[in-house]
């Protein structure tokens, strides 16, 4: 399994993918032209024919073997550029009356563009044969070798919006709480015209007054900042990469915003580059051993490519690469690649 940019004949390998992604990952809309749009702003993202605030870049899990596409991920350069970037605000109001002995603190939710401007990691879906073998890991942490590598087209903070939580039946309870009393249609559809580029317009429709989260149902409350089940891992992994809530939150589903400084995230701050040497001994990459494996990515730009590496086979500057690793990542002997740990380790916490 390899990471590399998206290519020009991925068209249907991505609408299948954005066929299988369900209810709430808004980025992955099941809609041929606007899947086709998406791929064509990658493209020239990695020819640099786009202006650098403006590009989206698509990273595509690959399986060498059957040439099949398990997974998409995405870096943002910078949101809220083309579309007003809406989120809630999760605040606090107070009422206190000293005479009767009142004093009562109560979460609000204020419509905001704050986060205008951030870089975002986004568009993460992985089809459900691939959910194993790292290869979940493999695809969320590719990403911060390519902000490692290229850290001068992206902005200082990067944000992640996650999929806000909804039922068996893919029903939000904070839309039903909330957004329904606004719009005459079911939380599929508004999630559907979101996915089609249209937030902005139903965010206009939204009450610029405060919303007071009392005001909701006892199960749109519960869900305000929690992730739906299917994206609690992809959660995890962000929280231990540095990534934390920024009590922000999803105007239509409550979904958590989580963000962190480019140059604190762990695998950024911790990557290093080795001399590469390619050997017929090195170490095949064990993947039952979830503590024993480096992301390793070539330092290429449109031909960026990262696989998973045995950490027996890095020494202390230079590391081994069998020939076919050294095929897939498009280096030689001698060349430099990024490397480090796939998870957190001890050490990552001195």
């Amino acid at each position: 399994m390899y990471i590399r940019p998206v290519q020009p004949d991925d068209l249907e390998n991505l609408f299948i993918l954005a066929k299988n992604s369900g209810v709430g990952v808004t980025s992955l809309p099941d809609n041929k032209q606007k899947m086709q749009a998406k791929l064509e702003r990658s493209l020239s993202s990695f020819d640099k024919s786009r202006p650098v605030h403006d590009r989206q870049y698509l990273f595509a899990l690959m399986d060498e073997t059957t040439n099949k596409m398990a997974g998409i991920c995405a870096l943002e350069a910078a949101i809220g550029h083309d579309e007003v970037w809406y989120n809630y605000h999760v605040g606090k109001s107070v009422h206190a009356s000293t005479e009767i002995g009142v004093h009562k603190v109560t979460r609000t939710l204020y419509l905001s563009n704050d986060l205008t401007g951030s870089s975002e990691i986004a568009t993460l879906f992985l089809m459900p044969e691939y959910r194993g073998n790292q290869n979940g890991q493999l695809l969320s942490r590719s990403r911060y070798m390519f902000l490692a590598e290229f850290p001068e087209l992206f902005g200082d903070s990067i944000i992640a919006e996650m999929r806000g939580y909804s039922d068996d039946q893919g029903q939000s309870p904070f839309w039903e709480s909330l957004g329904r009393h606004f719009f005459q249609m079911e939380f599929s559809d508004a999630d559907y015209l979101t996915g089609l580029g249209n937030k902005a317009f139903i965010a206009e429709l939204m009450p610029k007054f405060p919303i007071y989260v009392q005001m909701l149902s006892e199960d749109a409350q519960k869900t305000i900042g929690k992730v739906h089940p299917q994206t609690e891992p992809a959660l995890a992994m962000l929280m231990s990469e540095g990534f934390e809530f920024n009590n922000y939150v999803d105007i239509f589903d409550a979904g958590p915003s989580v963000s962190a400084k480019i140059k604190d995230i762990r695998a950024v701050k911790k990557s290093r580059l080795f001399n590469v040497g390619i050997s017929d001994k090195s170490p095949a990459p064990d993947l039952a051993d979830k503590h024993g494996l480096l992301l390793v990515s070539n330092r290429a730009f449109e031909d960026y490519r990262v696989v998973l590496v045995s950490k027996g086979a890095a020494g202390d500057d230079s590391i081994w690469l069998s020939k076919a690793q050294a095929e897939i990542l498009n280096v030689q002997d001698g060349s430099q690649v990024r490397a480090v740990s796939l998870r957190p380790t001890e050490k990552d916490n001195d």
